[in-house]
């Protein structure tokens, strides 16, 4: 089940979302502003937030900004062609002005959580999205620092080839290449666990005394 968060402080219209999203056979989760959301968020993961952009505490747009590993549909009367433009080229899936229609607001969601299934650099149950900068375990979102994802988007640009330390620190590191390299298996081990945790793979191998590829356990993409 999709598990979908709402950020909205008007109750009525929560309500209304909730009762929407519920009906449709998702898992709907409520957050009443940009503080809470933002908490919600670091504790869980979810496959899509409607997001609202006048919000008490953190307010939309920052929200917008911030959070880059989960597509966010705004949904907000604050909706004149700058703030559609802006929330778009800042990281928003899609705009839906209010007042909306259900069955619109619907079709969109469905059109967001089928997009994981099109586009990136896929292996197994692996897929990276470099255009958003994502990647999902199997078709789930996961939650990785910057370090993490050039790691893993690093690797499965070429499945199987085996990548020293060294050419991982020269292709990511951005000061003491010998420091950064020390503290690599840290990162490879968050994650290997990270991965594991959303689809029971950890898909990283580490080759002894070389370095590290990606690898299902049964040796097959």
């Amino acid at each position: 089940m999709y598990k979908i968060l709402i950020v909205e402080d008007d109750a009525d219209i929560g309500n209304y979302l909730e009762t929407l999203l519920t009906g449709a056979g998702y898992e709907a989760v409520r957050a009443y502003s940009g503080t809470e959301a933002l908490l919600l968020t670091e504790r869980g993961t979810f496959d899509l937030i409607l997001l609202d952009l006048m919000l008490p505490g953190v307010n939309g747009e920052e929200i917008v900004d911030r959070i880059k590993d989960t597509p966010i549909i705004v949904v907000s009367a604050k909706a004149t062609v700058e703030d559609r433009v802006r929330n778009l080229l800042h990281g928003a899936a899609d705009f839906v002005s209010k007042p909306f229609s259900g069955e619109e607001l619907l079709a969109r969601i469905t059109v967001q959580l089928r997009a994981p299934a099109s586009g990136g650099l896929v292996y197994g149950h692996i897929r990276v999205d470099p255009k958003r900068r994502v990647a999902y375990a199997d078709e789930k979102p996961l939650k990785l620092t910057r370090t993490e994802y050039e790691i893993l988007r690093l690797l499965i640009s070429s499945p199987k080839r085996i990548f020293s330390r060294a050419q991982i620190a020269d292709s990511l590191s951005e000061g003491d290449r010998e420091i950064w390299e020390t503290s690599l298996s840290v990162h490879i081990h968050n994650l290997r666990k990270k991965i594991y945790s959303q689809c029971g793979e950890t898909y990283i191998e580490a080759i002894w005394g070389i370095g590290y590829r990606l690898e299902t356990e049964s040796g097959k993409s």
